[in-house]
């Protein structure tokens, strides 16, 4: 057993860890086969074919990426099914690629709303991707707004892999047009040391689709007070605070929007678009959703209306020649995409969806370089693993696994999603010994090795002997899956409705509920909820959709009238909401600004005694657990007084916590 006398120091992290693992795909003659076909292959027409087993395509892909010959100094689009395994994939790509970018490209979603003015976040990682992918053909040019120059991104042949982005994007994703490269806006960069006026950066902040608030939360906004500038990036992580001396910026620091806690420096921040379209195209989409004086005014607005979709096109057309496009999933593609075009008909009119899509099955085949499938029989290349599931629940079956791996020859990686699991995992181990994973020193030998990198899918080669296990995977402590409590709730009362209620739905407001009906599309059978609107209007929402519609309860106990599809009428009353949220919003900051200047008791960080306590614990903490648990020593931590409720349902782990 390892017991440090300094907790952690064995396992510290090492960001780029995961690379010493792909290098070992060299080592199969399998994976060597593979990319040599797609080195002397060329671009399209699904040049390459092959067997992946589902658990090793991060791996095998990831490996892939890093061949010069493969990628040719082009970027690479790796094509998903939907955009829950275009997450996961992009994911478990992060984790193997890093500190290299994979970016996601995700879809609109299926609603009327979502298509005028996708969600900051959502437009960012959008635009973010779509950049990455189109400006880095040689002597290309980026596709932002009006006046955008020379991209900073450009690349040919002799590109590192390294340099050349990575995005994953969903099928369905690349299935939704998209604007030319001239109407969409411009991002900004600010450096540490540069003279800048605050009101101009907030103006082109606004021009980016940022929204103004007065505290950010949330990816897509920004908040001035005096002269401090708080932006949270349409795609980072965190929040950064731009501190001005005069006109001059004095500090880039990035911060918890969670915690106000500072994590960290930077001389430069780099923020992406936060909508699609440029300000003065927005213009015309936003009057879907401002306050208007006519007594029409739920008028149905069509999309053509709305947004200049001439204008639009796929976005593979958008690829250079030299783009690398893998298709990660070749047998799903099909049913993914009509899936999708079912429930995008289902949830707006027919004739606003065809100027939104595409069919892109073509144009995928078209363009595709590799296509993973999950059916060997008659591939000519074949990698294959076995899934990384084992039936241990306690650290000490964990152990026993491992051991039997051991026994078998294999080398074996452990990912942890957060350097203090590994911590506690080592006081649980008593027969084996785990260095950290080094990017620079690759395992040749039988053994284990932790690192910190958060994989979703493991696997097991026995052509490797290599095995890469999720701690998750490995050690099955009890995790908490279920539905946030108010999406549950909202499904609850969905089940017990009666026909005749009256629901609201996120998207398209007020409706009558006429009845769950059962519908075969293309011989695929659904269970949808028949909302009935203004004018006799229907729309049919798949069951997976519950989370969107609540029963709706009026103050006053009167009925309101029906909601038109696509009218300005349900906008602008989310609208009004919005900003009477937003004004108690600032009466609260104003309150919590005043104990911001008290003084309290600080407690010491976490010391080997509190991680053997922690490692004690029988069950895996959930994500939003962790974020909790971090946030509460956080607050114990620092100097101001604790101000912090957990709360939870029965059963959730506020003990725990």
């Amino acid at each position: 057993m390892s017991n440090p006398s300094d907790p952690g120091a064995e396992s510290r992290a090492d960001s780029r860890a995961l690379r010493a693992v792909i290098e070992l795909a060299a080592d199969g003659e399998a994976f060597n086969a593979l990319a040599t076909a797609l080195g002397q292959g060329g671009r399209g027409d699904a040049k390459v074919e092959a067997h992946v087993s589902s658990p090793m395509r991060p791996f095998a892909l990831a490996a892939l990426l890093e061949q010069p010959e493969v990628l040719r100094g082009g970027p690479a689009l790796i094509v998903a099914t939907d955009d829950r395994s275009a997450r996961d994939l992009a994911a478990d790509l992060t984790a193997y690629l890093a500190p290299r970018p994979v970016r996601l490209y995700p879809s609109r979603g299926t609603g009327y709303l979502s298509h005028i003015a996708p969600p900051p976040h959502l437009a960012g990682l959008r635009v973010a991707a779509l950049e990455a992918l189109v400006a880095t053909a040689p002597g290309g040019v980026a596709g932002g707004g009006p006046g955008t120059s020379s991209s900073p991104l450009q690349f040919g042949p002799g590109t590192p892999p390294a340099a050349a982005p990575v995005v994953v994007a969903s099928a369905v994703a690349l299935a939704e047009v998209v604007p030319e490269p001239e109407l969409r806006p411009d991002g900004l960069a600010l450096h540490k040391g540069e003279e800048v006026d605050l009101g101009d950066v907030s103006e082109l902040l606004a021009e980016a689709g940022y929204d103004r608030v007065d505290q950010v939360e949330e990816r897509g906004q920004f908040a001035v007070r005096g002269g401090i500038l708080d932006v949270f990036g349409a795609t980072e992580e965190r929040a950064v605070r731009v501190e001005l001396f005069g006109d001059e910026i004095e500090s880039l620091r990035w911060f918890s929007t969670f915690t106000q806690r500072s994590l960290g420096e930077s001389d430069k921040v780099e923020l992406a678009p936060a909508a699609e379209l440029a300000s003065e195209h927005r213009d015309l989409a936003a009057l879907a959703g401002a306050p208007g004086e006519e007594e029409d005014g739920d008028e149905r607005l069509e999309i053509a209306e709305l947004l200049p979709v001439e204008r639009f096109q796929a976005p593979l057309g958008l690829l250079s020649d030299e783009a690398f496009v893998a298709i990660a999933s070749v047998d799903e593609i099909p049913g993914a995409l009509q899936d999708h075009w079912e429930d995008v008909t289902a949830a707006m009119h027919a004739d606003d969806a065809r100027h939104l899509y595409v069919d892109v099955a073509d144009q995928l085949s078209a363009r595709a370089s590799l296509a993973l499938s999950g059916t060997e029989s008659g591939q000519k290349h074949s990698l294959r693993a076995q899934r990384a599931e084992f039936p241990s629940r306690t650290p000490a079956e964990g152990e026993g696994e491992l051991e039997k791996l051991l026994r078998s020859g294999y080398r074996v990686v452990v990912a942890f999603e957060r350097a203090g699991e590994a911590d506690r995992a080592r006081y649980n181990l008593s027969r084996i010994e785990a260095p950290p994973l080094r990017a620079a020193d690759p395992p040749r030998d039988p053994g284990v090795r932790f690192a910190e990198a958060n994989l979703r899918e493991g696997f097991a080669s026995p052509e490797l002997k290599l095995a890469v296990i999720p701690w998750a995977r490995l050690v099955h402590r009890r995790v908490g899956t279920a539905a946030p409590a108010q999406a549950r709730h909202r499904i609850a009362a969905a089940i017990e409705l009666r026909v005749g209620d009256l629901v609201v739905h996120e998207d398209h407001g007020v409706a009558r509920f006429s009845g769950f009906d059962t519908k075969t599309l293309a011989g695929i059978t659904r269970d949808y909820l028949e909302l009935e609107y203004k004018g006799g209007d229907r729309v049919f929402a798949p069951t997976d959709q519950l989370a969107k519609i609540s029963r709706y309860v009026g103050a006053d106990g009167g009925d309101p009238p029906l909601s038109a599809l696509g009218g300005k009428r349900w906008l602008t009353m989310k609208a009004r909401a919005r900003r009477a949220a937003q004004a108690m919003a600032g009466e609260l900051l104003n309150l919590y600004a005043e104990r911001q200047v008290r003084s309290g008791h600080a407690f010491s960080p976490d010391d080997e005694l509190q991680i053997e306590f922690e490692a004690s614990f029988p069950y895996r903490e959930t994500p939003d657990q962790l974020d909790a648990i971090d946030a509460t020593k956080a607050d114990m931590e620092g100097e101001r007084p604790m101000d912090r409720l957990i709360c939870g349902d029965v059963g959730y782990g506020k003990t725990e916590v």
